[in-house]
């Protein structure tokens, strides 16, 4: 009996293992004659909604997986199967379900697809999306979660959701294209990646990797209920983007409504915001890289409006703290809010929005203010303290304003130098040109500390004052606007010195009637009661009004003109006599009023004047 049942048994396996060879063998033959091209296409329309198209017939694979094999495949709207598809492949590999093909049916478990196209039109919210379906099971489950949630929109029934399975989707270096102006303009290129969806009613992702814009870009997006998302109703969604102009990621709640709004965790950094803005198609001329911004806030809003609420902001380098408000108005971004940092680089800061110089930092260069048409800008800044170039401050507060052509920064306050600081800086496009226009007000100054911050020591006093200096030129740059500014310089200083002046040797060397160099007398100081300047600017020329400083008895003058073009001197001056009475501080030479006041002549260049004595007229004090 145990050999008898023995022998059955094995009589059994091998009628086993026969049946299966036989299936195994059989079952091209079968898939190849049951699922012919029209019930994949079929069934493929089913849950795309879209008309398909095969152009050849399936091949069928049994190994390593049961699959077919489709070329040349279309999906295009029923309702519009003249025009170009929506999506189009030139092979798609689909997983099927061996033993549903055994029954004559067809279920997909995957499908790959190799170079597709997908094509997108703009729709009325500026975004590019494919032409939707007018059915198919997915738009059904879509319509279907819409219903639930119209029944209850805080609460939805989500047992009530479909449970149709789907599966693994991959595709391999696609593309998407859009029509412009009757052309197909590629937006993607190179994309490959895969979408997991097991089932409707399941959690879902995405990972992807292209090229868009010339740069490589990453994606990675992920929701425990998308086809809530997908039919406007709010859903946990994670988002990843990563580019090496920019990187963005997002956690919290999204949906995808007519109203479509956010509400969580945002983190955004770009090595350069004026690269990042060119690069996403703004139309801003790409600059110098600078301006490096990074941003991690609490965002929530719509489509039309964003809200960062305790944002923790670095631009270029500069961290600190505020709200912004970011929304698209007329195709321009628009920037606005309140920022407050502890330190802050001014001269970086006007850099990402503002033309300072040329992408080599010179002053020849040309200022590009394309940008003003391009961004709407309008910022509240305050700093404890700040770096204007080499100059410090504190308690700053500024703004920064950009729109329709004008920009302008604004320091409304700071302290600076020991006194008090306000300046601003002006770009104003008309059709004329582009106008420039420049103010400074320094008040209650050390006018020491700011001739060793500005490299201006030689002759500047070192007492308490005030400066104003008021440009306005138009120019396409720097050099351009200077040579043809117009505006006025007035300066007002009390008890101090005037350093690098030499004056016993300078009188000397005026004595002697020949010319000489100013830097051979620049090794000393003279004693000072009050400095007074006052100069006009026509067209690039200074013109110095009134320049005098008393010391003592005397009163040292100069009258003339500073082109800046060439920066040639074409100055008067002299020592006169006074009746004011004053005692020089120690250690500092007064002016003794000599019985025959000497007069001179200044030329030579700004950086190197030459000195000649002359006996003109003394002017009226």
């Amino acid at each position: 009996m145990p050999s008898s049942w023995m022998r059955r048994g094995v009589w059994a396996a091998a009628l086993i293992g026969l049946v299966a060879i036989l299936v195994f063998v059989a079952l091209p033959f079968i898939a190849s004659t049951r699922i012919v091209r029209d019930r994949i296409a079929w069934e493929m329309s089913a849950w795309s909604g879209y008309r398909v198209t095969i152009a050849g017939a399936p091949q069928i694979e049994v190994w390593p997986q049961f699959r077919a094999i489709l070329t040349q495949v279309a999906l295009s709207k029923w309702t519009d199967a003249s025009e170009q598809p929506v999506i189009e492949a030139e092979r798609i590999e689909v997983g099927l379900s061996a033993m549903a093909a055994l029954r004559g049916d067809v279920v997909f478990s995957s499908a790959r697809l190799i170079r597709p196209t997908i094509r997108v039109e703009r729709t009325a919210t500026g975004l590019y999306l494919p032409a939707l379906p007018e059915g198919g099971r997915i738009s059904r489950s879509v319509d279907a979660a819409r219903a639930l949630l119209a029944a209850d929109p805080n609460n939805p029934d989500l047992g009530r959701l479909p449970a149709d399975p789907l599966g693994m989707f991959e595709f391999r270096d696609g593309r998407i294209v859009a029509s412009l102006n009757g052309k197909e303009d590629e937006i993607a290129t190179s994309l490959t990646g895969q979408a997991s969806w097991s089932a409707m009613n399941s959690s879902a992702s995405l990972s992807a990797s292209g090229i868009w814009h010339g740069e490589g870009v990453t994606l990675e997006a992920s929701s425990p209920k998308p086809l809530l998302l997908a039919a406007g109703g709010p859903a946990p969604f994670t988002l990843n983007f990563k580019a090496a102009p920019a990187n963005l990621s997002f956690d919290g709640t999204a949906s995808l409504s007519a109203n479509a709004y956010v509400d969580g965790q945002v983190k955004f950094s770009a090595p350069s915001l004026r690269r990042m803005l060119d690069w996403s198609g703004t139309g801003i001329a790409p600059g110098a890289a600078i301006g490096s911004v990074s941003i991690s806030s609490k965002v929530s809003g719509n489509s039309g409006r964003l809200k960062f609420d305790n944002a923790e902001i670095v631009l270029d380098k500069n961290p600190g703290m505020g709200a912004l408000d970011f929304a698209i108005a007329e195709g321009r971004p628009v920037v606005s809010g309140t920022l407050a940092f502890d330190t802050l680089d001014l001269g970086s800061f006007l850099s990402a929005f503002t033309p300072l110089a040329s992408s080599a930092g010179q002053v020849s260069g040309e200022i590009d203010t394309s940008f003003a048409d391009r961004l709407n800008l309008d910022l509240r800044l305050s700093a404890a303290h700040a770096m204007a170039g080499a100059i410090p401050l504190a308690e700053v507060a500024a703004t920064a304003q950009v729109k329709n052509g004008l920009a302008a920064f604004d320091v409304s306050d700071a302290v600076a130098f020991g006194g008090n600081v306000q300046t601003s800086l002006r770009f104003d496009r008309d059709p004329g040109g582009t106008q420039v226009e420049m103010r400074l007000l320094a008040s209650d100054i050390n006018g020491g500390a700011f001739g060793a911050a500005t490299g201006m020591s030689r002759l500047m006093p070192t007492g308490k004052g005030t400066i104003s200096v008021i440009l306005k030129g138009p120019g396409k740059g720097w050099n351009s606007v200077l040579e043809n500014a117009d505006g006025s310089i007035t300066a007002n200083f009390g008890a101090g010195a005037l350093p690098g002046l030499n004056l016993p040797a300078f009188l000397k060397r005026n004595s002697e009637r020949g010319f000489f160099p100013l830097d051979d007398v620049d090794d000393g100081t003279v004693a000072i009661d009050g400095a007074e300047l006052k100069a006009s600017i026509a067209k690039g020329v200074i013109r110095i009004d009134k320049a005098q400083a008393m010391s003592g008895k005397s009163r040292l003058w100069l009258t003339g003109i500073m082109p800046y073009a060439g920066r040639g001197l074409a100055l008067s001056g002299g020592i006169a006599d006074t009746t004011a009475p004053a005692a020089p501080a120690t250690g500092e030479t007064a002016v003794a009023a000599p019985a025959n006041p000497p007069q001179f002549f200044v030329g030579g260049s700004w950086s190197r004047p030459f000195i000649s004595p002359v006996t003109p007229a003394v002017p009226a004090q």
